[in-house]
Formats: structure tokens, sequence, C-alpha cells
């Protein structure tokens, strides 16, 4: 194995959590490194196709699904340095402060060490950094914060259509807060609305790390190492501090990165996977496993699809791979009886024909003479809308090691997921919802998902006040580890009812600005 000149920082992961600690950390003059599983793949190689942004999609080791309902990994994950930034879908809503204290306010879930009112200030740098597109007088479910520094994105009337039937029934309707352009910034170009944010945006309209926060790391010193494998945390002899990962390069050659500080910041199912494998006398479990959750506490978002077919043209081909407009009248954790948890409402999406997100897929089970029908009527008058729907956490739902192993030896993720009833029939509700929505809308034909599948990956390494309790403490530094560090939504106790994103970032903010302060502290 090669060791190779010893830097302050080793980050793993380049996306939204990596790349923010990775700017913030060189840019106080330390010196990083870090390694990206992916390839490095560059704006003119991000073609606007569904088989081509299908690369963006993770092709590292397969990660084995189990339970009842079982999570779709590859769709959510990112391959290339960037991460899952690079195909997300920009929707940024903010978390409300109902999510942060769960347990304490309905004896449901998990509290957060942290309020909304400690992250509030880092959602309003990290908009100002990123740019986001939104109306936030608009969003009267909105907790307090700086209004969006640009304007909303445009609709159009795929999302506008669906939003009449919304009002038809009462509901309140507002731009969905998004980081995508809808005017140059900082440099960057707006968005044209073509709808493929998914296969990457080539003229940096979408807040991904590789249009943001990587150029600056760069910029301050920072090395960005692609094809870069990482397969454990190294500790030193007493088990009491890391030293750096071992990791896989380009040549297939181990290589050992020494590091005054790890981040482990990979996508949220790899993170806990490279700490079960990181055995040492000392921590036979894992590392920051003295609590035995390291893994456990996993979510995802149940999703309810609706469909829509009418019988104009829709422009449903142009806008974003995310969502126009947003309803969160059902965000109340106790709105419905007989549920529990937030909902959310987005509506207008960009579809194309293929791939899991298009005409064909939206209709399953049509083949032949039937599916051409259906594409050529789709073609024109087909809406979609998502509810997003909260799962509370469940320590039976949990990322732990397989008995199969990659080509290197190294065991597999297993993950184990299933929705509990309640996440079911709060799916249920959510859906007959949107069906009823896209009836009022003067849908002439309507459909939902038949199953919830999984949306988003949240826990697995929860921040909480005491080591016997989570996995890291309140700035996602490891309890059992003093200089290792987590970032991403596995530090989620509770996932709401929101994409993750903007959070993930100012949670990295935060967190690699007191990993700056602590470490001025400690030199001098």
């Amino acid at each position: 194995m090669v060791t190779l000149e010893k830097v302050d920082a080793v980050i793993v992961g380049s996306g939204a959590a990596g790349s923010i600690f990775a700017a913030t950390l060189a840019e106080s003059g330390k010196k990083v490194a870090v390694l990206e599983h992916g390839p490095d793949r560059r704006e003119d190689q991000w073609i606007s196709s569904q088989i081509w942004g299908r690369r963006l999609k993770w092709g590292g080791a397969p990660v084995l699904a189990d339970g009842k309902n079982r999570y779709g990994h590859n769709f959510n994950s990112g391959w290339q340095v960037g991460g899952s930034t690079v195909h997300h879908f920009a929707n940024w809503p903010r978390l409300q402060p109902t999510d942060f204290r769960m347990k304490s306010q309905y004896d449901r879930g998990l509290d957060w060490p942290i309020s909304y009112d400690d992250l509030r200030p880092f959602y309003d740098r990290i908009q100002a950094d990123v740019g986001i597109s939104g109306d936030a007088a608009a969003e009267v479910w909105r907790p307090p914060g700086a209004p969006y520094p640009l304007p909303p994105l445009r609709s159009f009337r795929h999302a506008d259509i669906v939003a009449d039937g919304m009002r038809k029934l009462g509901m309140r309707i507002a731009p969905l807060p998004s980081a995508v352009l809808s005017e140059s910034y900082k440099g960057r170009a707006a968005c044209i609305y073509d709808g493929w944010c998914h296969a990457g945006c080539p003229i940096g309209a979408i807040g991904n790390a590789n249009a943001v926060f990587l150029p600056r790391a760069v910029k301050a010193g920072a090395e960005i190492r692609p094809s870069s494998y990482v397969t454990r945390v190294i500790l030193d002899a007493k088990g009491e501090r890391a030293v750096g990962v071992e990791y896989i390069g380009q040549d297939r050659e181990r290589m050992f990165q020494p590091a005054e500080v790890v981040v482990l910041a990979a996508f949220v199912i790899q993170s806990p996977r490279i700490l079960l494998n990181s055995v040492h006398d000392r921590h036979p479990a894992g590392l920051a496993n003295s609590s035995g959750l390291l893994g456990r506490y996993a979510m995802t978002h149940a999703g309810s699809g609706v469909w829509g077919l009418f019988d104009e043209d829709v422009e449903n081909h142009m806008g974003i791979s995310g969502g126009l407009l947003m309803s969160q009248d059902g965000y109340a954790k106790d709105a419905r009886p007989g549920t529990f948890g937030s909902t959310m409402w987005q509506v207008g999406f960009a579809q194309k024909p293929n791939d899991i997100l298009g005409f064909a897929n939206a209709r399953g089970a049509l083949f032949g003479s039937d599916l051409h029908a259906h594409m050529k009527a789709a073609a024109r008058g087909l809406t979609r809308m998502l509810g997003l729907n909260e799962a509370l956490p469940n320590p039976d739902n949990r990322i732990m090691l397989s008995d199969q192993k990659d080509e290197f030896g190294l065991p597999l993720a297993r993950v184990v997921h299933s929705y509990d009833e309640n996440a079911l029939n709060l799916w249920r509700h959510v859906s007959e919802e949107g069906l009823r929505i896209m009836s009022a809308a003067g849908a002439k034909l309507a459909w939902s998902n038949p199953d919830p599948g999984g949306i988003h990956f949240h826990g697995g390494t929860i921040m909480g006040d005491a080591a016997a309790t989570s996995v890291t403490n309140a700035f996602g530094q490891t309890h059992d580890i003093p200089n290792l560090w987590i970032g991403g939504p596995g530090l989620f106790p509770t996932e709401g009812a929101v994409n993750p994103t903007f959070t993930v970032s100012a949670l990295a903010l935060r967190s690699a600005e007191k990993l700056v302060s602590d470490w001025n502290l400690q030199t001098p």
C-alpha cells in the first residue's frame, strides 16, 4: 500500500456536503484532499438525453435491497465529481421548526439536537451563495428567514392547470423554491427551461457542487481526486483517533491518505458501509458505533405520484426536472385523523418520453398499440404531481453489511427498509387527494403509482446529544472519535417532508465552520 503525503483534511465525497466542507476548510488555509468514487465528467459531457443521463447515477458496487418496501438506491445516488447534486432536481424548501422537535411536541419519532433557529442563519447564507429562485412572501407556510435572492421561475401550462384544480379544492399554492437560476447570478447563466436538469446542467444554472462550492475549493488549493474508492478509515494504534483513509485509486492500487481530520460525506448509504468495514480491536462493531445505532433509523419519503391526462397541449416538455409550484397545506403532522406526519405537494415536472420518469413508465402495464396510443396522447397532455410523505424513524430500517462482497473483497451494503402502517396510510391519503385534484383540474384520465417507492434517503448516522443514543453530536462530529466528522442527510434524526439538499448544505456549512473554529483554537 502506497502512503501519500499527509494533508490537514481528507474528505470522502464531493457532493452537497463534501463540497462545502472542502471550500470552507481550503479557504481557511487548510490542505484538503477530496476523494470521489466516481469519475470526473466535465460539463460538456453532460448530454441532454435519458440514456446519457444514466451515467450520472450510481455506478459503483451494488447496494442490496431488502424489506417490504425496498429502496431504489441507484436512482438517488450519483457517480461523478459533484455526486448526486449533478442530477438532483434542485427543489429547496426548508424544514419546519416542528421537524426538529417531533419527540418533544408529539411524543413520536426523535428530536434533533438543534432547533430551526440554530440552522436558520446557515439556510440564509447558503441560499445567497447558491442562488435560490422563489417567492418567500407567497410561501405562507415558510418559517422565518431572509427573502430569496432571485424571483421565482416561470411556470408552464402543465403546472398551472393542476394548480387550478388545487385552488378549486381550497388549497393554497406558491412557487416552489428552487436552486435553479431564474436570472443570471454571480456569473452563472439563467435557466433555459429545456427540462433536462436530471441529465446535468451544462450551462451552470443549477446550484450543484460543480457550479458553486467545488470551484471555490479548487481555487483555494483543494485537490479533487476522482475514481478514488474509499474502503475504510484508519485509526491510530490505540483506536482513539483517525489517522487517514485507505482507498483504491484509478490504477486499482491501494493507497493510504494520512490526515489530521477525516470527513465522511459520501452518499448516505456508503458512509455507514465505510464505518462498518473499518473495524478495529477497540471498535469491533465498526467505527462511531458505541451506541449500536450506526446504520439505523434509515428513512425515505413515501412518494404519491399522480398523473393526469388532459385534452390540450400542456407544454410538458418544458420547465425543469423538479417542480415549479408547491403546497404545504398538509404539512401539520397531526392534520389528518388516523395518520401522522407531514406532506408536501410538488407540481409541474418537465417530462420526457422514456426512462424511469418518462411517459412510457407512467403506465408501466401498457404494451403494443395501447402503449403507442398512450404515448401519443401523453406527449401533448400528460401532467404529473408528487406528494412527499414523511416516514417516522424506525431503528429496524437500517444499513448493514452483507455476506456478499465486491471485487476487492469488501462486504456490500445491504439496506433493510419497510414502511409502517402509518406511513402507508399517509401515502394512501395523499394519493387519493391527488386524484381529487386532477379531477377538479379537468383531467380526462388520472391515476396514481401503485406503491410508495422510496424517495431520498436519510438517517443511518444520526446526530444527537448523547453518545448512547446517536452517532454524532450536533455538528456531525462523531462521539467516539473526535477527529472523524460526518456530513450529509445521514445525520437527520427525522426527515420532514421536503427535499434534503438545502438542509444538508446548511448543516455542512455550520459543521465546517465549527471544525475550522475548533481547529484554530487548538493551533498555538
